[in-house]
């Protein structure tokens, strides 16, 4: 007697999200100021405003810019906003921190444009092995956007997920 296998995953209300379809398309980049510091250390004023103006701050067109300092320099705080300034005519995004924290201010703007309710009072299971390098803290803004509409929240996949919360009501 051979019964038909039935996927009971594709027919239960269980929602799949894929945060990795919520990365903005576009390249990143970090502009380190350590490169125009002397020694990677010295932030001389009149060389660093010099080199300012005549940088072509136009090769980051288009793209999503972090602005920090790999090296141990101590700078003035107007540095960092002198670049941000540059580049704000012509990148898509300008932050000032690291490449991660610039990633979180780009999931955060997309995952707060979302309409969640379509979760409501369902299971989800966050998907998890993402190709893409997804910061923690994106599944952390996910996590609290679900929490209070959806069912219950898992990671991973619906063969072998790990529960993470589960509605009280």
């Amino acid at each position: 007697m051979n019964e038909p296998i039935i996927n009971r995953v594709s027919k239960s209300s269980l929602e799949t999200i894929d945060i990795e379809i919520y990365r903005l398309k576009g390249n990143r980049c970090f502009f380190d100021i350590k490169n125009v510091l002397e020694n990677g250390l010295v932030l001389r004023e009149n060389i660093f405003r010099e080199y300012v103006k005549m940088h072509d701050w136009s090769k980051y067109s288009n793209q999503f810019v972090a602005i920090g300092c790999s090296s141990n320099a101590i700078l003035p705080s107007w540095s960092k906003l002198l670049v941000a300034a540059s580049l704000k005519p012509y990148a898509k995004k300008v932050i000032i921190g690291s490449l991660e924290q610039l990633e979180t201010v780009l999931f955060e703007k997309v995952l707060n444009e979302i309409d969640f309710s379509k979760y409501l009072n369902k299971p989800v299971i966050i998907k998890g092995c993402s190709d893409l390098t997804i910061p923690e803290s994106a599944y952390g803004l996910l996590i609290n956007k679900l929490q209070g509409v959806a069912k219950k929240i898992s990671y991973g996949e619906a063969c072998s997920s790990v529960p993470l919360w589960k509605s009280e009501k």
